[in-house]
């Protein structure tokens, strides 16, 4: 069986096909692997312009399957309205492009989900920990939702537990956690085998991905 991580910033040791995040040295997609790139909130510099024509010119590049971590963060450093500037460019660079959009969201879920409304191709928000009525909000605008370490909370099973089985990917992101252990919480949410788990996992994966 093989794990299907789609957030991580760090070489897993498994067998496990992941996606390598990167906010800055994009020149790195030409490595062998499979990579999403972006413009974090946290990470906007005086620079961003220059970032972002890297960025741009990177994107296309077959290593890279999404574009993100991007999106919109009220306790980042940076200004809130050159957060949104920026998301929109990279919204209408994934349009272009036609890849996928991985989204980071703190504290701004509306202002996401209305800047959402010109993405033409699929969005998933990463490292989901709110609320059922958060998940539910947006799942029913048409996205999917991507959990890691914070699954291994209770509350938050109680979260995985009422989102649909193909609306849904695993992810490590930055933590110690294992995928094989958030793949083993996940089975026995949806009380079903880690095989069944794992093929359900890869067809949203391969509906979602440009792999």
């Amino acid at each position: 069986m093989q794990y299907i991580n789609i957030h991580t910033h760090h070489q897993p040791q498994v067998n496990e096909l992941f996606i390598l995040n990167l906010y800055k040295d994009f020149n790195q997609v030409e490595m062998k692997g499979l990579y999403s790139i972006g413009l974090h909130p946290w990470y906007i510099t005086a620079d961003w312009q220059n970032e972002l024509e890297l960025l741009k010119h990177y994107a296309s590049h077959p290593h890279v399957k999404a574009i993100g971590e991007c999106g919109l963060d009220k306790l980042a450093d940076s200004d809130f309205a050159l957060q949104q500037q920026i998301v929109a460019q990279q919204i209408q660079l994934a349009n272009q492009i036609k890849k996928p959009l991985i989204i980071h969201c703190v504290k701004a879920y509306d202002e996401m989900l209305q800047q959402l409304k010109q993405a033409q191709v699929p969005a998933v928000f990463h490292g989901f920990n709110k609320s059922k009525e958060l998940a539910l909000q947006i799942i029913n605008a048409g996205y999917c939702l991507s959990f890691g370490k914070a699954l291994l909370q209770p509350h938050m099973q109680e979260v995985l537990r009422i989102v649909p089985k193909e609306k849904f990917f695993l992810e490590t992101d930055d933590a110690s956690v294992s995928i094989e252990m958030l793949y083993k919480t996940a089975a026995a949410i949806f009380s079903i085998d880690e095989e069944s788990l794992s093929l359900q996992l890869e067809k949203n994966t391969q509906h979602f991905f440009p792999l």
